[in-house]
């Protein structure tokens, strides 16, 4: 069996296998979107080197299992055409595609279908997704992100250090309504009531997740600009499991991308450096939300719509504490 430098294999985006001199290699899908002429590379690589098969990871990456160490220059050289397709030629900052990826972190970026294919979609989720990739990836740093198209959050990015959800604003015509109430019976946050036979909209309960738009017979409710809320501090895990929390709403892109770059910095200012990675909301719990959210709305507009959480209560548990057994 070859010597292994494992903490190079590991920066190169492939994991040491329990099984002995195997390693299993990721590739990385931002945004869970993949054109489908790339998939002769990935079969390839599983058929020629792995075990013949391709696991969907729970962060929407590929991983290609049983692959013999000593042949990973060979699936670095066939990987090589599917880094320049997939990420360089997306505007990706990687300038030797035949050494593999140069990191797996921040990991991959996941996003639910989004306005493409779904209905209830307010945001094209791969789009932003593949711009979040571009923007900040490679990176050295740990930030689990993910992309979801409306409030009902099939993706789960509350389990994530940041989650953007897309939001929308409803534009109201009061001479298209007819007064039928379906837009008042299916607001999900009872943020529409009506008043003298016309609809009246509460703002501060809106979820902005579109779904009068899609209820209304007549057309009297409209989609107006997209925005985002971002919630943070989500994490799975052995220690303090627990979901994230609404930070910010009614953002414009713009501000998004603004935000995740200060948490990068954030995070390299006050992160455990004694850790390989450590989740944000860990960080966030050491220096206190005030610090926190000090440090990331530094220089950003977020415009005259938007709401910041003056407190966060995350909430969560730790494993084997506060349950009882019979």
């Amino acid at each position: 069996m070859m010597s292994l430098n494992t903490k190079l294999v590991s920066k190169n985006a492939y994991f040491i296998s329990k099984n002995r001199g195997r390693v299993t290699a990721r590739v990385r899908v931002p945004g869970g979107n993949l054109e489908t002429k790339y998939f002769p590379v990935i079969q390839e690589i599983a058929e020629r080197y792995g075990n013949g098969t391709v696991h969907l990871s729970a962060r929407q990456a590929l991983t290609i299992p049983g692959i013999p160490a000593e042949k990973i220059p060979e699936v670095r050289r066939l990987m090589a055409s599917y880094i320049q397709g997939v990420e360089v030629a997306a505007g990706v900052n990687i300038t030797d595609v035949e050494s593999g990826f140069p990191t797996p972190l921040p990991p991959n970026i996941i996003a639910c279908i989004g306005s493409r294919d779904c209905a209830l979609g307010n945001v094209d989720t791969a789009e932003l997704a593949q711009k979040l990739e571009r923007t900040f990836y490679p990176g050295g740093l740990m930030l689990k992100m993910g992309v979801a198209g409306c409030a009902n959050d099939c993706v789960k990015v509350h389990m994530q250090d940041v989650g953007i959800i897309g939001m929308v604003e409803p534009l109201y015509d009061p001479a298209r309504c007819l007064s039928c109430e379906s837009c008042v019976k299916n607001c999900p946050s009872s943020a529409l009531r009506m008043e003298n036979y016309k609809v009246r909209r509460d703002g501060l309960s809106c979820l902005g997740c579109g779904e009068c738009v899609l209820k209304c017979p007549t057309g009297a409710w409209s989609r107006g600009s997209p925005y985002y809320r971002v919630v943070i501090g989500g994490r799975t895990g052995r220690k303090h499991p627990r979901s994230a929390r609404t930070f910010l709403e009614w953002i414009n892109e713009e501000a998004v991308f603004r935000l995740i770059k200060n948490i990068f910095a954030y995070l390299e200012k006050y992160r455990n450096k004694n850790l390989p990675k450590e989740h944000l909301g860990y960080v966030i719990d050491r220096t206190g939300y005030g610090v926190f959210r000090q440090e990331v709305l530094q220089g950003i507009n977020l415009g005259p719509k938007a709401k910041v959480a003056r407190y966060i209560n995350f909430g969560g548990y730790a494993y084997g504490k506060g349950v009882a057994y019979d």
